[in-house]
């Protein structure tokens, strides 16, 4: 069975990969972006090839630590695609 994808255009994993507490980080064109788990989901981005550590984070946002909190971030993600 393919589970479907959360976006049509980034490459997101599923609730559970960020239930086990694992990270993720991804690009779009110029975009960086980084996924972190916690009590709730945050989502950093910036317009480097820099690491998150080195780079200027331009926005952060926080989300519900749900499946329906991650579909909310990938909306708002998609919307900084450039």
């Amino acid at each position: 069975m393919r589970v479907s994808r959360l976006s049509e255009i980034l490459d997101i994993p599923q609730f559970s990969y960020f239930q086990f507490g694992n990270d993720f980080t991804g690009s779009y064109g110029t975009l960086s972006y980084k996924i972190e788990p916690g009590e709730k989901l945050k989502v950093q981005i910036w317009h480097s090839r820099l690491c998150s550590e080195l780079a200027e984070i331009e926005e952060e946002q926080l989300y519900p630590m749900d499946n329906e909190g991650l579909l909310s971030l990938v909306r708002w993600l998609e919307t900084k695609v450039d």
